[in-house]
């Protein structure tokens, strides 16, 4: 039997059994991104805890501040060795009648069982975030850089909202990248994995209109031979300037930086029905590896 309890505030003993919950699952699903320390990969809002007895079989977060569009979005997780059970199909009822009509729940993987259960629950496949990979390649030529542009890294404290101001332009129908504040970038300069000499910045007339902002991800049990793998974590270019080559030019200037680190993979993320990104991608070596997938009421 499973006993489900809401919570809006961890305390250490929760945390600490949460984490061992994401743990158990990056090694048998290679995500979610989660670490042996530091905060989880969760912002505010609430948490769904199941337990079969004592153990702690399956976990929801729900963030009621919702997306850039003011849409609740959810992700559930059943620990690997208590899956088939029935106890995600538990959750996610629980996690339905919590959450608002207009929810968003993520899946890890394109699993049947969460298909089954987004059915049942009269969800429908809303988006699909793919995740593309390529080993290094030696042809990642110098990025040719339309005129007029030029090339730099960017400059703790003096291009946050220079930063911003286009990453908003450039993703404004996106749920999540677009509604980045200052703030928060701020916050994310602070975190270990911050590297400004891997975070590109392209400059018209002294303006900014366009970046490519890399990450370095370290090894993971089980994924590409245990070793750090790189990113391309966000590649954006201001509407105004789209169609010149300028987002293969940033996208380059990442992919050979990275190259230089001494890494051997790389990974991206992309919108599935985002063509134009795709097909660059492809061009530059990237094959689709694995899917998240999102479902929607």
């Amino acid at each position: 039997m499973l006993t489900s309890v809401w919570v809006d505030e961890l305390d250490e003993a929760r945390t600490r059994e949460i984490r061992e919950l994401l743990l158990a699952a990056r090694a048998a699903d290679g995500r979610p991104e989660i670490t042996d320390e530091g905060p989880l990969p969760f912002g505010d809002g609430l948490h769904l805890l199941g337990r079969a007895g004592d153990a702690l079989v399956g976990y929801a977060h729900l963030d009621t501040t919702g997306d850039s569009f003011g849409r609740q979005v959810a992700e559930l997780i059943v620990h690997p060795a208590y899956r088939r059970r029935g106890y995600g199909a538990e959750l996610a009822h629980t996690l339905v009648g919590k959450a608002d009509h207009n929810v968003r729940v993520w899946a890890h993987g394109d699993r049947p069982a969460a298909a089954r259960i987004a059915e049942h629950e009269g969800f429908h496949r809303d988006r699909e975030l793919l995740v593309m990979h390529t080993p290094v390649r030696e042809d990642w030529a110098e990025p040719r850089l339309p005129e007029g542009v030029t090339l730099r890294t960017f400059v703790p404290g003096s291009d946050e909202r220079a930063f911003i101001d286009v990453n908003s332009r450039a993703f404004d129908w996106h749920p999540e990248q677009g509604s980045m504040t200052v703030d928060e970038l701020l916050a994310t300069e602070r975190d270990d994995w911050f590297d400004p000499d891997g975070f590109f910045l392209t400059e018209r007339d002294g303006r900014v209109i366009g970046f490519h902002w890399t990450k370095v991800h370290p090894a993971a049990p089980g994924e590409f031979g245990g070793k750090p793998v790189g990113e391309v974590y966000v590649v954006g270019v201001d509407p105004a300037a789209q169609g010149g080559g300028l987002g293969k030019a940033l996208t380059l200037a990442g992919l050979r930086y990275l190259r230089e680190r001494g890494l051997e993979q790389v990974i991206l993320y992309v919108e599935g029905d985002n063509a134009p990104a795709i097909a660059v991608y492809s061009r530059l070596g990237f094959t689709r590896y694995n899917v998240d997938v999102q479902y929607a009421q």
